[in-house]
């Protein structure tokens, strides 16, 4: 049996227009780190609140490490649900040390044992020697780190976090995904994290969770939805991509398209005739004999790539255009003609 289990679980805050959850159904085992991607407004943080109790579903029933949380008959308080929550703005009391922040769920317990307890997840998250600080004389990824410790000092059956990157500069930001995901994995504790940064759910996660407009799109480890999204909303949610309508032919491992033939990583499963692709920028390589040539619009220098649009409708009756990545040694002209491969492991069928 899975250690969290949603199964139908609806919430509508406004019975006029689309529920904010819509007959939800995930299962989460034991110590997996769960991410719950999407834009604003596509239930993610809705979720994270029923979970934790903060909101009641509409209808569903919610179980954690085998005992009912909420069903048609129950619903057991949030504090009553084993659940540590990590905020957005961390939320530590600024008059508290950092010890008596950590401590401060721990209020049922022993002297010894909460003094403990507060000592072990400090060390846990590298701040042994901060329980004597206040809030206002730690960094933003200090401060995070004293949440999650706070968090953990119950010892949860899991760790729920709202946009726990978002405060953090990009630098500090990398770091944090990175320090967050060890402090987990050393607890061996289940979290489920909600955000809108598809870096933050790839880069942390055992498996992510893409949710629009209240419903599920796809779960799937972070290389494979990357790589085989399910639909046109995950291939461009999750990284920039390139669409485009064709055939499948007979052998099930090609599709005709305006730009030319296109292969698929493997055989199609899929016996439809009218398809749409999806083909990523990198998945796109420069090459002098190409199979593929456009002229290129507009040259986009990002750091470690530049980004091309190729306008690829000199004999087309349409004016398709893609976008491509290039290495950034490589000169490319405004108005230049430039030949490239199309790498069959970084396209996928995807639905409409």
């Amino acid at each position: 049996m899975s250690f969290i289990q949603l199964k139908n679980i609806t919430k509508d805050f406004n019975s006029k227009g689309a529920p904010a959850v819509d007959d939800l159904h995930l299962t989460i085992e034991r110590g997996e780190i769960i991410t719950l991607l999407g834009p604003s407004g596509c239930g993610k943080t809705t979720t994270l609140r029923m979970v934790a109790g903060f909101e009641e579903p509409d209808s569903g029933s919610l179980e954690i490490d085998g005992s009912t949380v909420f069903d048609d008959h129950k619903s057991v308080p949030p504090e009553k649900r084993g659940i540590g929550m990590v905020f957005q703005d961390y939320t530590l009391f600024p008059h508290m040390t950092i010890g008596k922040n950590v401590a401060f769920g721990l209020s049922k317990w022993s002297r010894h044992d909460r003094k403990h307890r507060t000592k072990e997840v400090l060390e846990l998250v590298g701040l042994g020697d901060y329980a004597d600080r206040l809030p206002s004389e730690l960094s933003g990824g200090q401060q995070q780190r004293v949440a999650l410790a706070r968090a953990l000092a119950p010892k949860p059956h899991v760790i729920l976090m709202d946009e726990p990157f978002s405060n953090l500069d990009a630098g500090l930001r990398e770091k944090m995904r990175f320090d967050v995901e060890n402090i987990l994995r050393q607890a061996n504790t289940t979290a489920i994290i909600v955000t809108h940064d598809q870096k933050d759910a790839f880069s942390i996660s055992d498996r992510v969770v893409v949710m629009n407009e209240g419903v599920i799109q796809q779960i799937d480890a972070p290389r494979r939805l990357y790589q085989c999204p399910a639909n046109c909303f995950v291939a461009q949610f999750v990284g920039k991509t390139n669409l485009l309508q064709g055939r499948l032919c007979p052998n099930l491992m090609h599709v005709d398209t305006h730009i030319g033939r296109v292969s698929l990583p493997e055989r199609s499963e899929r016996l439809l005739e009218e398809v749409q692709i999806s083909i990523r920028p990198e998945g796109c390589r420069l090459t002098e004999q190409g199979k593929y040539s456009g002229r290129v619009e507009r040259v986009t220098y990002s750091g470690d790539y530049q980004e091309l649009e190729i306008s690829l409708s000199e004999n087309l009756l349409v004016d398709e255009r893609m976008t491509i990545y290039a290495p950034v040694e490589r000169y490319v002209e405004i108005g230049s003609i430039v030949s490239f491969e199309i790498i069959p492991q970084l396209v996928a069928l995807v639905e409409r």
